[in-house]
């Protein structure tokens, strides 16, 4: 979906559409009927605005990504895909027999699997946290899972998986106060 830094690509298509209607605008007026319709006073505006975004004085930090360690894809998809409900965005190789590097997810949650040495060490822990821990919990019973949910530290509870690599997931929500 677009978004106000689309503005220029917006106002072509815009023209191009009307100049199809035999509505000619120029290029200024579709900027400025695109500014408009994100609400701003003119282009100048909202050119503005878009400098703001594209250009940052200061560092700004994504979510991390955990690098999980697999040794067998069938293994990892029925852990990650048909037990924790993740889809699987993306996979690479670099050539056919060449080790598999995946990419899965869940609402916010991205993991990266790899079957290359180097990338992680099996034993690793990625702590997620999470809402809606108690229905996760129901889920992950449905599908068979005997995992129980744990006091964890402060005031979080957690639900504990290990993958078949010796890998844990540790799921934690922070207690509701009362």
């Amino acid at each position: 979906m677009r978004d106000f830094r689309d503005a220029k690509a917006m106002a072509k298509s815009l023209r191009t559409g009307l100049e199809a209607l035999s509505v000619p605008i120029s290029h200024s007026q579709a900027l400025e009927l695109i500014a408009a319709a994100f609400g701003e006073a003119s282009w100048h505006v909202l050119s503005a605005k878009i400098g703001e975004e594209t250009v940052s004085a200061t560092a700004q930090f994504e979510p991390a990504v955990p690098i999980v360690r697999i040794f067998d894809l069938a293994k990892a998809k029925d852990f990650y895909v048909d037990l924790l409900g993740m889809s699987i965005d993306w996979e690479h190789r670099f050539e056919e027999g060449f080790p598999l590097y995946i990419q899965v997810s869940r609402g916010r949650v991205v993991l990266h699997l790899s079957e290359h040495h180097g990338d992680a060490t099996p034993g690793s822990n990625a702590y997620i946290r999470m809402r809606g821990l108690d229905a996760f919990h129901a889920e992950l019973q449905a599908r068979g899972s005997h995992a129980g949910i744990e006091d964890g530290p402060g005031n979080m509870r957690v639900l504990q998986l290990w993958d078949p690599f010796a890998n844990r997931l540790r799921f934690a929500e922070a207690r509701r106060v009362r």
